[in-house]
């Protein structure tokens, strides 16, 4: 009798939900909505499916209030956002599924400690994920009729409007067209920007756990369905916590719940030492460049960005340019505590390393070669090379550098698959390596298009996971070309599942080696072809994706022509840029192409752990450092 009423408990659970939820299922159908097309309804249970499969609940509750702005407030009917809010249910039992409201206080009276508050009047949006097998007739009926994607095994959203009534009550009603439009942008975003943010924190219990992130906001681009586009193909999406920020706000790493807006510097502006890296002995001013020694030099007193040789300069540079770009410069500053945070740090720089190599003992040694500018008479891809992996790594002591060996009970599911890796900690854990071995500053590149490949892209992803082989077009090598040794770590980290063939084309490729194939590892190997991306493509094969790290888009006009073909294929391209500078200047590149960000720029967990020095700046860079793609 016991087992019988769990079960029943159990069934009654599922149907009408517990924890945050609103309770019961509303007999709404997307069947019903004026003027939606079957080709519409498929592509909004597809987007909800790709929502789904990234599990935002696990790491998002309803206290944590999102901003959603999509497009221009004159898209919509009455001028404004339908649904400029939202939150995330589920995360501790009972219904499964996000809300969206009509604006920030309607959210705010609604959201309790526990438990979703019935408040008379206040209508809201909901999209909750159902069991088909507990779902109204008419859904049931619809789902089997157009074949429509399943969210995880056998659930599938339902998506209604319903407002409290003065008595408590719920009432729903179908949303309309222009409603359901605005939900599937919003799925497509936020799909791409919450995995950016941090894992939750230990300790307490599960029901109490929030998210530890700061304030952000992000905006990616979103392609209309056909019978949606209404002239333009693309619409911007903003996502952003709290919920209200404009685009100009940018954020403090040690804020706690607002955006830090940055008021005019006082008619006298302030100034403080830089206090140099001992590595760097002299730094050039950002207006005049003249070189001036560190201990001399000056910088902004707001941002402590950028450098000058003296005040009237200074002054010369805030009337020219430096008065708009410094409340951001600060905020790119103030990041610099968590990227130092979440990463180890060597202590050189990456303008000067070879004291740094020396002391380690493997200064022009193995794959070091390519690490200092000792070796620079010898062209890329051509150091000479003899021994084993032992003499690539330089002669480090064997348990500095990870050896030819395959990763032992490394299983998902009781499964062999790819190792996925969130960053260098995860990795010289699982590698059992000191973090004071140095591996990181080669292994960045290989990591990174391991991180694109198993994280960023998911069709290259679901490739693997089915042992398929992926095909990478790897665009503008230089070192990497000798450091294949590294690039073998990939074989071992994709465990036994799936291949990659790297293609690297570019201008450097020497003559000699254009043509060639290296067979790197049993899963892993890389073609070399000399030449320009975009005449050399039709000779290769079609690729799944393509990469280019440490790219600067904006400083090559070669990239045009590789541009342009990116977006007539419409295959993802990822690209890395050292600081956020550089990234800023790539989206402009890239959307001056006609292509559009669809992968926002987001520190690279694989970033060279080696800072770059500016001589007149001191904004964070380094190699592979931010990380950001189209046509994903």
């Amino acid at each position: 009798m016991d087992l019988h009423l769990k079960s029943l408990f159990d069934r009654f659970q599922e149907q009408f939900g517990s924890g945050p939820g609103l309770g019961p299922g509303s007999g709404t159908c997307l069947m019903k909505v004026e003027g939606i097309s079957s080709n519409f309804i498929k592509l909004l249970f597809k987007a909800s499916a790709a929502l789904y499969r990234t599990e935002p609940w696990r790491r998002l509750r309803p206290g944590h209030l999102f901003g959603v702005r999509v497009g221009k407030d004159s898209d919509w009917s009455g001028k404004k956002q339908p649904f400029p809010c939202s939150q995330f249910i589920g995360g501790d039992g009972g219904d499964i599924g996000f809300y969206m409201f009509r604006s920030e206080n309607d959210a705010k009276k609604m959201t309790g400690s526990r438990e979703t508050i019935r408040v008379p009047n206040v209508e809201l949006l909901r999209v909750t994920y159902e069991l088909e097998t507990l779902m109204f007739p008419s859904n049931r009926k619809m789902i089997k009729s157009l074949s429509l994607e399943a969210s995880g095994n056998d659930r599938f959203p339902v998506i209604d409007v319903t407002r409290c009534t003065s008595s408590g009550e719920l009432q729903f009603r179908n949303p309309t067209l222009e409603e359901l439009k605005f939900v599937y942008a919003f799925m497509r975003a936020i799909s791409l920007v919450h995995p950016l943010l941090q894992a939750d924190k230990e300790g307490g219990p599960n029901w109490t756990k929030l998210i530890s992130f700061g304030p952000f906001i992000e905006t990616v681009d979103i392609q209309w369905p056909p019978e949606m586009a209404r002239g333009h193909e693309l619409v911007a999406v903003t996502i952003s916590h709290p919920p209200g920020q404009a685009y100009e706000e940018k954020i403090s790493s040690t804020a706690s719940s607002t955006p830090t807006k940055y008021a005019e510097p006082p008619d006298e502006v302030t100034f403080m030492d830089i206090r140099v890296n001992s590595n760097s002995s002299s730094r050039h001013c950002a207006m005049c460049e003249k070189e001036v020694n560190g201990d001399q030099s000056l910088c902004c007193g707001r941002c402590r960005a950028v450098v000058y040789c003296t005040s009237l300069c200074q002054k010369q540079h805030w009337k020219e340019s430096h008065k708009s770009m410094c409340g951001l410069y600060k905020a790119m500053m103030e990041r610099e505590e968590e990227l130092v945070m979440k990463i180890f740090m060597f202590p050189c720089s990456a303008a000067q390393p070879c004291k740094w190599l020396e002391s380690l003992g493997i200064h022009q040694k193995g794959m070091w070669r390519r690490k200092c500018s000792c070796y620079s008479h010898c062209p890329f891809g051509l150091l000479p090379v003899k021994g084993g992996l032992w003499d690539s790594w330089g002669g480090l002591d064997d348990e500095e550098y990870p050896g030819d060996l395959p990763f032992h009970n490394q299983l998902r599911d009781g499964i062999s698959s790819p190792i996925l890796l969130s960053g260098w900690s995860e990795y010289y854990n699982l590698r059992s390596l000191p973090l004071s071995s140095p591996i990181a500053d080669i292994l960045s590149h290989p990591l990174t298009v391991y991180h694109i490949l198993t994280a960023l892209s998911i069709n290259t992803k679901n490739l693997l996971l089915k042992g398929k082989e992926v095909i990478l077009h790897y665009l503008g090598p230089e070192g990497e070309m000798d450091w294949m040794p590294a690039f073998s770590e990939i074989s071992h980290l994709l465990n036994g599942l799936g291949n990659i063939q790297i293609i690297m084309v570019g201008p450097e490729v020497p003559t000699n080696l254009s043509g060639t194939t290296s067979g790197i590892s049993s899963r892993v190997r890389v073609n070399l072809v000399r030449g320009v991306y975009q005449e050399e493509a039709t000779y290769l094969p079609s690729p799944h994706v393509i990469v280019a790290l440490n790219c600067a888009l904006d400083r090559y006009s070669s990239w045009g022509g590789a541009l342009d073909l990116i977006k007539a294929i419409g295959v993802p391209a990822f690209f890395t840029e050292q600081s956020e500078i550089l990234c800023a200047n790539a989206k402009q590149v890239l959307r001056g192409a006609g292509l559009h960000i669809t992968h926002p720029v987001t520190p690279n967990p694989f970033r060279s752990p080696v800072k770059n020095h500016d001589s007149s700046t001191n904004l964070p860079s380094y190699s592979n450092g931010f990380v950001l793609g189209v046509n994903a």
